[in-house]
């Protein structure tokens, strides 16, 4: 698929076959490339938004399971571990890769408490966020209900998957 200066043009994304498709935009919602197969049946597309609103109902619609799968697939916030590029790059932006030791620590320790207490990875769209800000946000959501958090999880794919979409677009 052909870009006009390096980014994707959603007239070209309306004509794509299914596997050119899902080839394209597959990683915006994290190793979950079957948001983008059944959001395909959804086109043509206004914009990227209509895209992005296409996208958010399919996960919508999907089984809990299909959800906590997305969710679960997605890694902890500032673990020096294996991530997509995506991920990685988002993370670096918001400087989670040059903490202070003690911050640092602070976050893996409330990541494993989070971890523990929902079943799932802390999720945050840290485009424009601090580190410090992430820290914050992990401390006042770690008390939750279970559901509410779980609500909140999916609400911060739809904003990655949303900035992702924008940086393609």
């Amino acid at each position: 698929m052909t870009a006009a200066r390096g980014r994707t043009e959603i007239t070209e994304l309306n004509r794509t076959p299914r596997e050119q498709f899902v080839a394209a935009l597959g990683w915006i919602f994290e190793d979950s490339p079957w948001v983008a197969e059944r959001a395909w049946r959804s086109r043509p597309f206004s914009g990227r938004e209509d895209l992005h609103q296409a996208m958010v109902r399919e996960v919508e619609s999907a089984s809990h399971e299909e959800q906590l799968a997305l969710v679960r697939a997605h890694p902890d916030l500032g673990a020096r571990a294996r991530m997509s590029a995506a991920s990685a790059s988002e993370q670096t932006g918001a400087g989670l890769d040059r903490m202070p030791p003690a911050d640092y620590e602070s976050l893996m320790a409330l990541n494993s408490r989070y971890r523990e207490r929902f079943g799932f990875p802390f999720l945050y769209a840290v485009k424009g966020s601090s580190s410090r800000d992430l820290i914050r946000a992990l401390e006042a959501r770690i008390e939750a209900l279970p559901e509410e958090e779980f609500r909140e999880a999916l609400r911060q794919i739809y904003r990655i998957a949303g900035f992702r979409l924008e940086g393609l677009f």
